[in-house]
Protein backbone atom coordinates (compact mmCIF):
# COMPACT_ATOMS: atom_id res chain seq x y z
CA UNK A 1 0.00 0.00 0.00
CA UNK A 2 1.85 2.95 1.21
CA UNK A 3 1.62 6.04 3.82
CA UNK A 4 -1.15 8.02 5.20
CA UNK A 5 0.20 10.76 7.59
CA UNK A 6 -1.99 12.71 9.96
CA UNK A 7 -1.64 16.61 10.42
CA UNK A 8 -3.10 18.81 13.13
CA UNK A 9 -4.81 22.04 13.03
CA UNK A 10 -2.61 22.70 16.29
CA UNK A 11 -1.21 20.92 19.01
CA UNK A 12 -3.37 18.65 21.33
CA UNK A 13 -6.03 17.91 18.50
CA UNK A 14 -6.08 14.63 18.90
CA UNK A 15 -3.54 13.24 16.36
CA UNK A 16 -2.24 10.52 18.39
CA UNK A 17 -5.42 9.02 19.41
CA UNK A 18 -6.45 9.00 15.72
CA UNK A 19 -3.36 7.63 14.58
CA UNK A 20 -3.67 4.61 17.31
CA UNK A 21 -7.76 4.09 16.44
CA UNK A 22 -6.23 4.16 12.51
CA UNK A 23 -3.48 1.66 13.36
CA UNK A 24 -6.17 -0.97 15.20
CA UNK A 25 -8.88 0.00 12.38
CA UNK A 26 -6.55 -1.22 9.76
CA UNK A 27 -5.34 -3.97 11.64
CA UNK A 28 -8.38 -5.45 12.28
CA UNK A 29 -9.09 -5.40 8.55
CA UNK A 30 -5.97 -7.28 8.04
CA UNK A 31 -3.26 -4.81 7.00
CA UNK A 32 -0.32 -5.17 8.24
CA UNK A 33 0.51 -1.93 10.04
CA UNK A 34 3.43 0.63 11.45
CA UNK A 35 3.28 3.61 13.40
CA UNK A 36 5.66 6.86 12.58
CA UNK A 37 6.18 9.56 14.02
CA UNK A 38 9.46 11.79 12.31
CA UNK A 39 10.11 14.24 15.56
CA UNK A 40 8.34 13.87 18.87
CA UNK A 41 9.00 16.33 21.87
CA UNK A 42 8.20 14.36 25.68
CA UNK A 43 9.63 13.40 28.35
CA UNK A 44 6.92 9.83 28.47
CA UNK A 45 9.26 7.09 26.81
CA UNK A 46 9.26 3.50 26.14
CA UNK A 47 11.79 0.94 25.76
CA UNK A 48 11.88 -0.73 22.40
CA UNK A 49 12.72 -4.16 20.95
CA UNK A 50 15.67 -3.21 19.76
CA UNK A 51 16.87 -1.67 22.92
CA UNK A 52 16.26 2.23 22.44
CA UNK A 53 13.25 4.49 23.61
CA UNK A 54 10.45 6.43 21.62
CA UNK A 55 7.75 8.42 22.61
CA UNK A 56 4.71 6.47 24.54
CA UNK A 57 2.48 7.45 22.17
CA UNK A 58 4.25 5.52 19.44
CA UNK A 59 4.65 2.46 21.40
CA UNK A 60 0.97 2.51 22.06
CA UNK A 61 0.15 3.13 18.36
CA UNK A 62 2.36 -0.38 18.28
CA UNK A 63 0.02 -1.94 20.64
CA UNK A 64 -2.73 -0.56 18.41
CA UNK A 65 -1.05 -2.54 15.34
CA UNK A 66 -0.02 -5.38 17.24
CA UNK A 67 3.91 -4.90 16.53
CA UNK A 68 6.15 -4.69 19.17
CA UNK A 69 7.47 -0.79 19.41
CA UNK A 70 10.94 -0.36 17.72
CA UNK A 71 13.10 2.98 17.27
CA UNK A 72 12.28 3.30 13.86
CA UNK A 73 8.70 4.70 14.47
CA UNK A 74 10.05 7.76 16.46
CA UNK A 75 13.52 8.02 14.85
CA UNK A 76 14.24 12.00 16.98
CA UNK A 77 12.77 12.57 19.80
CA UNK A 78 13.54 15.50 21.98
CA UNK A 79 13.35 14.79 26.08
CA UNK A 80 12.91 18.77 27.59
CA UNK A 81 15.54 19.36 30.53
CA UNK A 82 16.10 21.95 32.94
CA UNK A 83 17.67 25.40 31.48
CA UNK A 84 15.79 25.08 28.38
CA UNK A 85 17.72 22.46 26.48
CA UNK A 86 16.60 19.11 25.76
CA UNK A 87 18.23 15.43 25.35
CA UNK A 88 18.66 14.75 21.53
CA UNK A 89 17.26 11.06 21.35
CA UNK A 90 18.08 9.82 17.32
CA UNK A 91 17.20 6.10 16.18
CA UNK A 92 16.67 5.10 19.96
CA UNK A 93 19.99 6.27 22.09
CA UNK A 94 21.43 9.30 23.36
CA UNK A 95 23.06 11.86 20.80
CA UNK A 96 24.03 14.46 23.23
CA UNK A 97 21.86 17.44 24.58
CA UNK A 98 21.04 20.83 22.33
CA UNK A 99 19.48 24.44 23.18
CA UNK A 100 16.44 26.00 21.90
CA UNK A 101 17.74 28.39 19.71
CA UNK A 102 19.60 26.24 17.78
CA UNK A 103 17.73 23.25 17.24
CA UNK A 104 15.81 24.40 14.04
CA UNK A 105 19.63 24.17 12.65
CA UNK A 106 20.68 21.12 14.03
CA UNK A 107 17.60 18.95 12.57
CA UNK A 108 18.25 19.58 8.94
CA UNK A 109 20.86 16.64 8.80
CA UNK A 110 18.53 14.44 10.59
CA UNK A 111 16.09 14.04 7.69
CA UNK A 112 18.20 11.62 6.31
CA UNK A 113 18.14 9.76 8.58
CA UNK A 114 14.34 9.97 9.52
CA UNK A 115 13.47 9.02 5.91
CA UNK A 116 15.80 5.95 6.17
CA UNK A 117 14.18 4.92 9.21
CA UNK A 118 10.21 5.31 7.29
CA UNK A 119 11.64 3.66 4.62
CA UNK A 120 12.32 0.25 6.48
CA UNK A 121 9.06 0.59 8.27
CA UNK A 122 7.76 0.87 4.85
CA UNK A 123 9.45 -1.96 3.70
CA UNK A 124 7.95 -4.42 6.29
CA UNK A 125 4.54 -3.89 6.24
CA UNK A 126 1.31 -2.57 3.90
CA UNK A 127 0.64 0.59 5.39
CA UNK A 128 2.47 3.56 7.96
CA UNK A 129 0.62 5.65 9.24
CA UNK A 130 2.37 8.79 10.59
CA UNK A 131 1.77 11.24 12.92
CA UNK A 132 3.14 15.34 12.53
CA UNK A 133 4.02 17.39 15.37
CA UNK A 134 2.76 20.33 15.64
CA UNK A 135 0.95 21.95 13.00
CA UNK A 136 1.83 22.89 9.37
CA UNK A 137 0.23 26.19 9.55
CA UNK A 138 3.55 27.36 12.05
CA UNK A 139 4.79 28.55 9.16
CA UNK A 140 7.77 30.22 11.08
CA UNK A 141 9.39 26.87 11.65
CA UNK A 142 8.91 25.39 8.20
CA UNK A 143 12.43 26.00 6.72
CA UNK A 144 14.18 22.44 7.62
CA UNK A 145 11.28 20.79 8.82
CA UNK A 146 11.18 17.38 9.23
CA UNK A 147 7.98 16.85 11.36
CA UNK A 148 5.49 17.88 8.97
CA UNK A 149 5.37 19.14 5.80
CA UNK A 150 8.92 18.79 5.39
CA UNK A 151 8.67 14.87 6.11
CA UNK A 152 5.86 14.40 3.56
CA UNK A 153 6.92 15.96 1.05
CA UNK A 154 10.65 14.32 1.25
CA UNK A 155 8.67 10.83 1.41
CA UNK A 156 6.15 11.66 -0.62
CA UNK A 157 3.10 10.78 1.82
CA UNK A 158 -0.74 12.54 1.50
CA UNK A 159 -2.22 14.17 4.27
CA UNK A 160 -4.93 14.33 6.49
CA UNK A 161 -5.75 17.60 8.51
CA UNK A 162 -7.34 17.05 11.65
CA UNK A 163 -9.31 20.27 13.33
CA UNK A 164 -10.44 20.35 16.93
CA UNK A 165 -13.87 21.33 17.21
CA UNK A 166 -13.97 21.16 21.39
CA UNK A 167 -11.48 24.39 21.06
CA UNK A 168 -13.64 26.39 18.84
CA UNK A 169 -12.84 27.77 15.84
CA UNK A 170 -12.54 24.77 13.41
CA UNK A 171 -13.55 26.57 10.41
CA UNK A 172 -11.06 29.05 10.62
CA UNK A 173 -8.40 26.63 11.87
CA UNK A 174 -8.82 24.02 8.53
CA UNK A 175 -9.76 27.33 6.12
CA UNK A 176 -6.61 29.02 7.87
CA UNK A 177 -4.05 26.07 7.62
CA UNK A 178 -4.98 26.41 3.60
CA UNK A 179 -4.42 29.62 3.29
CA UNK A 180 -1.17 29.98 5.02
CA UNK A 181 0.83 27.42 4.52
CA UNK A 182 2.86 27.04 0.65
CA UNK A 183 1.02 25.75 -2.07
CA UNK A 184 3.18 22.90 -2.99
CA UNK A 185 2.69 22.40 1.01
CA UNK A 186 -0.99 22.63 0.74
CA UNK A 187 -1.65 19.85 -2.57
CA UNK A 188 0.24 17.13 0.04
CA UNK A 189 -2.91 17.88 2.06
CA UNK A 190 -5.92 15.45 0.85
CA UNK A 191 -8.54 15.84 3.06
CA UNK A 192 -9.58 16.69 6.47
CA UNK A 193 -10.75 15.49 9.67
CA UNK A 194 -13.09 16.63 12.38
CA UNK A 195 -12.17 15.50 15.68
CA UNK A 196 -13.76 15.79 19.40
CA UNK A 197 -17.42 16.52 18.45
CA UNK A 198 -20.11 16.85 21.15
CA UNK A 199 -23.50 15.85 20.56
CA UNK A 200 -24.87 14.79 17.17
CA UNK A 201 -22.56 15.72 14.40
CA UNK A 202 -25.87 16.15 12.14
CA UNK A 203 -25.52 19.47 13.39
CA UNK A 204 -21.99 20.57 12.20
CA UNK A 205 -23.26 19.27 8.82
CA UNK A 206 -23.45 23.31 7.17
CA UNK A 207 -19.97 23.62 8.68
CA UNK A 208 -18.70 20.85 7.26
CA UNK A 209 -19.11 22.00 3.75
CA UNK A 210 -18.09 25.61 4.36
CA UNK A 211 -14.87 23.96 5.73
CA UNK A 212 -14.92 21.78 1.76
CA UNK A 213 -16.26 25.20 0.09
CA UNK A 214 -13.50 27.11 1.90
CA UNK A 215 -10.52 25.02 1.55
CA UNK A 216 -10.62 22.87 -1.17
CA UNK A 217 -9.83 19.19 0.87
CA UNK A 218 -12.70 16.90 0.92
CA UNK A 219 -13.77 15.61 4.35
CA UNK A 220 -12.81 12.42 5.34
CA UNK A 221 -15.68 12.36 9.02
CA UNK A 222 -16.52 13.91 12.02
CA UNK A 223 -14.89 11.85 14.82
CA UNK A 224 -17.34 12.13 18.49
CA UNK A 225 -15.51 12.85 21.55
CA UNK A 226 -13.61 9.40 22.17
CA UNK A 227 -14.32 8.64 25.77
CA UNK A 228 -12.13 5.81 25.78
CA UNK A 229 -9.02 8.09 25.56
CA UNK A 230 -8.65 8.32 28.80
CA UNK A 231 -7.68 4.74 29.28
CA UNK A 232 -4.60 5.26 27.55
CA UNK A 233 -1.16 5.92 28.46
CA UNK A 234 -0.73 9.93 29.13
CA UNK A 235 1.88 11.13 27.24
CA UNK A 236 1.90 15.01 26.31
CA UNK A 237 0.39 16.85 29.60
CA UNK A 238 -0.57 16.15 33.25
CA UNK A 239 -4.39 17.06 34.28
CA UNK A 240 -5.26 17.82 37.24
CA UNK A 241 -7.20 14.95 38.89
CA UNK A 242 -10.82 17.42 40.36
CA UNK A 243 -12.29 15.88 43.20
CA UNK A 244 -15.60 14.32 42.97
CA UNK A 245 -18.63 13.76 45.14
CA UNK A 246 -18.14 9.90 44.42
CA UNK A 247 -14.41 10.24 45.46
CA UNK A 248 -14.98 10.95 48.91
CA UNK A 249 -14.48 8.30 50.92
CA UNK A 250 -11.03 6.37 48.35
CA UNK A 251 -7.91 7.04 49.68
CA UNK A 252 -5.87 9.31 48.29
CA UNK A 253 -2.49 8.71 46.73
CA UNK A 254 -0.60 11.90 45.83
CA UNK A 255 1.93 12.54 42.92
CA UNK A 256 3.40 16.07 43.34
CA UNK A 257 3.58 17.46 39.13
CA UNK A 258 7.19 18.32 39.28
CA UNK A 259 8.86 20.43 36.17
CA UNK A 260 10.29 18.07 34.05
CA UNK A 261 8.15 15.23 35.31
CA UNK A 262 8.45 11.88 32.85
CA UNK A 263 6.70 8.51 32.33
CA UNK A 264 3.88 9.76 34.43
CA UNK A 265 1.79 7.08 32.68
CA UNK A 266 3.54 4.82 35.23
CA UNK A 267 0.25 5.79 37.79
CA UNK A 268 -2.28 5.11 35.00
CA UNK A 269 -3.35 2.16 36.62
CA UNK A 270 -4.36 3.46 39.44
CA UNK A 271 -6.87 5.79 37.47
CA UNK A 272 -8.87 2.13 37.41
CA UNK A 273 -8.59 1.21 41.05
CA UNK A 274 -12.06 1.70 42.65
CA UNK A 275 -10.90 2.51 46.37
CA UNK A 276 -8.10 4.78 44.97
CA UNK A 277 -8.21 8.72 44.03
CA UNK A 278 -5.21 9.38 42.33
CA UNK A 279 -4.60 12.89 43.04
CA UNK A 280 -2.03 14.99 40.95
CA UNK A 281 -0.96 17.80 43.22
CA UNK A 282 -0.16 21.26 40.55
CA UNK A 283 3.03 23.66 41.89
CA UNK A 284 0.97 26.18 44.84
CA UNK A 285 -0.85 23.47 46.20
CA UNK A 286 0.32 21.06 49.41
CA UNK A 287 0.21 17.39 49.35
CA UNK A 288 -2.74 16.34 50.92
CA UNK A 289 -2.18 15.65 54.73
CA UNK A 290 -4.70 12.46 54.40
CA UNK A 291 -2.46 10.89 51.11
CA UNK A 292 -2.27 6.99 52.08
CA UNK A 293 0.82 6.94 49.66
CA UNK A 294 2.76 9.57 47.61
CA UNK A 295 4.09 8.36 44.50
CA UNK A 296 7.06 10.54 43.13
CA UNK A 297 7.13 10.39 39.65
CA UNK A 298 10.16 10.25 37.09
CA UNK A 299 12.08 12.89 36.11
CA UNK A 300 14.38 14.44 32.92
CA UNK A 301 16.10 16.41 35.37
CA UNK A 302 16.09 15.14 38.84
CA UNK A 303 18.51 17.44 40.47
CA UNK A 304 16.40 20.83 39.59
CA UNK A 305 12.84 19.07 39.89
CA UNK A 306 14.68 18.15 43.55
CA UNK A 307 15.02 21.48 44.18
CA UNK A 308 11.55 22.55 42.62
CA UNK A 309 10.24 20.09 45.13
CA UNK A 310 12.09 21.61 48.34
CA UNK A 311 10.60 25.68 46.72
CA UNK A 312 7.17 24.34 46.82
CA UNK A 313 7.51 23.19 50.46
CA UNK A 314 6.80 19.55 49.33
CA UNK A 315 9.83 17.67 51.19
CA UNK A 316 8.36 18.88 54.55
CA UNK A 317 4.77 17.32 53.26
CA UNK A 318 6.43 14.10 52.15
CA UNK A 319 8.73 13.66 55.54
CA UNK A 320 5.47 14.68 57.69
CA UNK A 321 3.73 11.89 56.13
CA UNK A 322 6.54 9.54 56.42
CA UNK A 323 6.67 10.55 60.46
CA UNK A 324 2.87 9.42 60.45
CA UNK A 325 3.47 6.20 59.00
CA UNK A 326 2.56 7.24 55.48
CA UNK A 327 4.23 5.41 52.61
CA UNK A 328 5.83 6.50 49.85
CA UNK A 329 7.06 5.11 46.66
CA UNK A 330 9.74 6.49 44.14
CA UNK A 331 9.83 5.65 40.79
CA UNK A 332 13.18 6.25 38.61
CA UNK A 333 14.06 9.57 39.15
CA UNK A 334 11.77 9.44 41.96
CA UNK A 335 13.91 7.05 43.75
CA UNK A 336 17.32 8.92 43.20
CA UNK A 337 15.20 12.00 44.93
CA UNK A 338 14.67 9.64 47.74
CA UNK A 339 17.83 8.82 48.35
CA UNK A 340 21.01 10.71 50.95
CA UNK A 341 22.84 12.34 48.17
CA UNK A 342 22.69 12.78 44.12
CA UNK A 343 25.78 13.73 42.43
CA UNK A 344 26.24 15.19 38.83
CA UNK A 345 29.97 15.07 38.84
CA UNK A 346 30.21 14.73 34.79
CA UNK A 347 27.72 17.38 34.85
CA UNK A 348 24.99 15.59 32.89
CA UNK A 349 21.88 17.93 33.96
CA UNK A 350 24.26 21.00 34.64
CA UNK A 351 27.14 21.99 35.57
CA UNK A 352 29.18 19.84 37.90
CA UNK A 353 28.21 18.83 41.55
CA UNK A 354 26.02 17.31 44.33
CA UNK A 355 22.74 17.95 46.30
CA UNK A 356 21.32 16.15 49.35
CA UNK A 357 18.37 14.06 48.36
CA UNK A 358 15.51 13.81 51.07
CA UNK A 359 17.32 11.42 53.05
CA UNK A 360 14.33 8.37 53.40
CA UNK A 361 16.33 5.92 51.84
CA UNK A 362 20.23 4.80 52.96
CA UNK A 363 21.38 5.10 49.55
CA UNK A 364 23.36 7.47 46.78
CA UNK A 365 23.48 7.89 42.66
CA UNK A 366 25.90 9.07 40.81
CA UNK A 367 24.49 10.50 37.45
CA UNK A 368 26.44 8.99 34.73
CA UNK A 369 26.41 9.57 30.87
CA UNK A 370 25.78 5.99 30.07
CA UNK A 371 22.21 5.26 29.72
CA UNK A 372 20.28 2.13 30.86
CA UNK A 373 17.81 0.63 28.31
CA UNK A 374 16.31 -2.75 29.09
CA UNK A 375 13.35 -4.27 29.39
CA UNK A 376 12.84 -6.72 32.85
CA UNK A 377 11.16 -8.82 34.51
CA UNK A 378 11.05 -10.42 38.03
CA UNK A 379 9.34 -10.54 41.65
CA UNK A 380 8.70 -7.15 44.22
CA UNK A 381 6.35 -7.39 46.85
CA UNK A 382 5.45 -10.93 46.42
CA UNK A 383 4.19 -10.29 43.14
CA UNK A 384 5.29 -10.67 39.70
CA UNK A 385 5.87 -7.63 37.19
CA UNK A 386 7.41 -7.13 33.74
CA UNK A 387 8.65 -3.65 32.53
CA UNK A 388 11.67 -1.48 31.62
CA UNK A 389 14.37 0.25 33.14
CA UNK A 390 15.68 4.09 31.34
CA UNK A 391 18.00 6.24 33.29
CA UNK A 392 21.04 7.61 33.51
CA UNK A 393 22.67 6.94 36.95
CA UNK A 394 23.57 4.37 39.51
CA UNK A 395 22.22 3.85 42.89
CA UNK A 396 23.38 2.18 45.70
CA UNK A 397 23.68 2.01 49.53
CA UNK A 398 22.92 -0.12 52.52
CA UNK A 399 19.48 -0.44 51.60
CA UNK A 400 20.06 -1.37 48.42
CA UNK A 401 22.12 -4.09 49.87
CA UNK A 402 19.95 -5.07 52.89
CA UNK A 403 16.59 -4.75 51.15
CA UNK A 404 16.42 -4.73 47.74
CA UNK A 405 13.11 -3.79 46.33
CA UNK A 406 12.89 -5.92 43.50
CA UNK A 407 14.47 -9.21 42.33
CA UNK A 408 15.02 -9.67 38.50
CA UNK A 409 15.06 -12.54 36.30
CA UNK A 410 18.44 -11.86 35.56
CA UNK A 411 19.61 -12.16 38.59
CA UNK A 412 20.71 -8.60 39.21
CA UNK A 413 18.27 -6.53 41.89
CA UNK A 414 16.69 -3.70 42.06
CA UNK A 415 16.08 -0.25 44.53
CA UNK A 416 15.54 -0.32 47.46
CA UNK A 417 13.31 -0.85 50.65
CA UNK A 418 14.26 1.36 54.24
CA UNK A 419 13.62 -0.11 57.07
CA UNK A 420 10.46 0.27 58.42
CA UNK A 421 9.13 -0.65 54.96
CA UNK A 422 7.59 2.17 53.83
CA UNK A 423 9.82 3.52 51.74
CA UNK A 424 10.60 2.04 48.31
CA UNK A 425 12.38 2.81 45.55
CA UNK A 426 13.01 1.44 42.30
CA UNK A 427 14.67 2.14 38.34
CA UNK A 428 11.59 -0.17 36.86
CA UNK A 429 8.87 1.64 34.84
CA UNK A 430 5.69 -0.10 34.26
CA UNK A 431 5.31 -1.71 37.57
CA UNK A 432 1.98 -1.00 38.80
CA UNK A 433 0.54 -2.54 35.92
CA UNK A 434 0.69 -5.40 36.65
CA UNK A 435 -2.01 -6.84 39.42
CA UNK A 436 -0.26 -8.90 41.46
CA UNK A 437 2.22 -6.46 42.31
CA UNK A 438 -0.31 -3.20 41.93
CA UNK A 439 -2.74 -4.93 44.60
CA UNK A 440 0.13 -5.70 47.00
CA UNK A 441 1.27 -2.26 46.98
CA UNK A 442 -2.06 -1.04 47.49
CA UNK A 443 -2.54 -4.00 50.66
CA UNK A 444 0.18 -1.98 52.77
CA UNK A 445 -1.90 1.41 52.71
CA UNK A 446 -5.16 -0.64 53.14
CA UNK A 447 -6.96 -0.73 49.94
CA UNK A 448 -8.12 -3.26 47.97
CA UNK A 449 -6.98 -3.48 44.49
CA UNK A 450 -4.84 -4.61 41.83
CA UNK A 451 -7.87 -7.06 39.62
CA UNK A 452 -7.84 -4.66 36.60
CA UNK A 453 -5.22 -5.97 34.23
CA UNK A 454 -4.22 -2.77 32.68
CA UNK A 455 -2.68 -4.10 29.34
CA UNK A 456 -5.86 -5.91 28.82
CA UNK A 457 -8.12 -2.65 29.64
CA UNK A 458 -5.53 -0.81 27.17
CA UNK A 459 -6.16 -2.95 24.33
CA UNK A 460 -10.07 -2.95 24.73
CA UNK A 461 -9.97 0.90 24.78
CA UNK A 462 -8.08 0.13 21.13
CA UNK A 463 -10.31 -1.85 19.97
CA UNK A 464 -13.46 0.74 21.37
CA UNK A 465 -12.00 3.66 19.50
CA UNK A 466 -11.19 1.95 16.43
CA UNK A 467 -15.00 0.96 16.36
CA UNK A 468 -15.73 4.29 16.31
CA UNK A 469 -13.66 5.52 13.70
CA UNK A 470 -14.92 2.83 11.64
CA UNK A 471 -18.57 3.88 12.40
CA UNK A 472 -17.68 7.92 11.61
CA UNK A 473 -14.84 7.83 9.01
CA UNK A 474 -14.46 7.01 5.07
CA UNK A 475 -11.83 4.15 6.03
CA UNK A 476 -12.32 3.01 2.57
CA UNK A 477 -11.20 6.40 1.45
CA UNK A 478 -8.63 6.74 3.70
CA UNK A 479 -7.21 3.09 2.67
CA UNK A 480 -7.42 3.95 -0.66
CA UNK A 481 -5.73 6.91 -0.44
CA UNK A 482 -2.81 5.23 1.21
CA UNK A 483 -2.66 2.67 -1.99
CA UNK A 484 -2.06 5.54 -4.31
CA UNK A 485 -5.75 6.33 -5.64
Amino acid sequence: MGGLMLQGTGSDVGKSVLVAGLCRAFANRGFSVRPFKPQNMSNNAAVTVDGGEIGRAQATQAIAARVAPHSDMNPVLLKPQADRTSQLIVRGQVRGTIGAGNFREARRPLLGEVLESYHRLRAQCDVVVVEGAGSPAEINLRAGDIANMGFARAADVPVILVGDIDRGGVIAAVAGTRAVIDPMDAAMIRGFIINKFRGDPALFDDGYRMIESLSGWRGFGVVPWLKDAVRLPSEDAVILERRRNDDRGRLVVACPILPRISNFDDLDPLRLEPDVELLMVPPGRPIPAEARLIVLAGSKATIADLAVLRAEGWDIDILAHHRRGGAVLGLCGGYQMLGRRIADPAGIEGPPGSVVGLGLLDVETVLTPAKTLKAVAGTALGGRFSGYEMHMGETGGADAAARPFARLDDGRVDGALSADGLVMGSYVHGLLAEPGLRGALLARIGAAGGGHDQAAAVDAALDSIAAVLEAHLDIPALIALAQGH
